[in-house]
């Protein structure tokens, strides 16, 4: 967990390579059960087509399927979700449902006013190596991302930290200094 720019994607590459487990990204999760043509992906392309979010019943039953896959046998990383407490919850349900529970809630804590910097200097390094920039890394959408973070992902720290299983990590360090932050909290679990 943590807000746009904190190094999310960056640390779940990390983990993925270390322990050789799936990302999980409710977007591309959905993505791919649209293009499969599978009974989720028909509910949520219609959805989709008319412009709406795919509600969380849809999100949690994308979820539920990927967990069947054999690569997610040995554990796996959520990315994207939950993003509300709402969704929280109906993660704590589905992994009861499945029998499973998560080994740790991780949160990257980061300086609001450095991500501006830090979200620049990816779109500049982004362009350098010749990548597209997403079009959501402009800082007029990036301030809007963080304050919705801030109204619907914030409280689900809260959320966790209520039930003893949230890590803070420190997520303004070095890359290295935040993987190894993140070893010693997955350690320590």
């Amino acid at each position: 967990m943590g807000p746009p720019g904190a190094g999310k994607g960056t640390q779940s590459a990390r983990l993925v390579a270390k322990y050789g487990v799936p990302q999980l990204s409710t977007g591309d999760m959905l993505r791919a059960a649209v293009k499969a043509g599978a009974p989720i992906g028909r509910q949520a392309k219609a959805i989709m087509d008319r412009g709406d979010l795919v509600p969380d019943d849809v999100v949690v039953g994308a979820i539920g399927q990927r967990l069947e896959a054999p690569d997610a046998a040995n554990g796996f990383i959520l990315d994207g979700f939950p993003r509300t407490v709402a969704q929280a919850h109906s993660l704590d349900a589905l992994l009861k449902e499945k029998g499973l529970r998560l080994d740790a809630v991780i949160e990257l804590v980061v300086d609001e006013r450095a991500l501006l910097a830090r979200m620049e200097m990816r779109v500049n390094e982004t362009i350098a190596g010749g990548g597209v920039v997403r079009a959501d890394d402009n800082p007029l959408s990036f301030k809007s991302r963080l304050e919705a973070y801030r109204a619907q992902t914030a409280p689900v720290s809260a959320y966790y930290a209520g039930k003893g299983e949230l890590k803070q990590v420190d997520g303004m360090a070095p890359v290295d200094a935040v993987s190894a932050a993140i070893e010693a909290a997955l350690a320590d679990r």
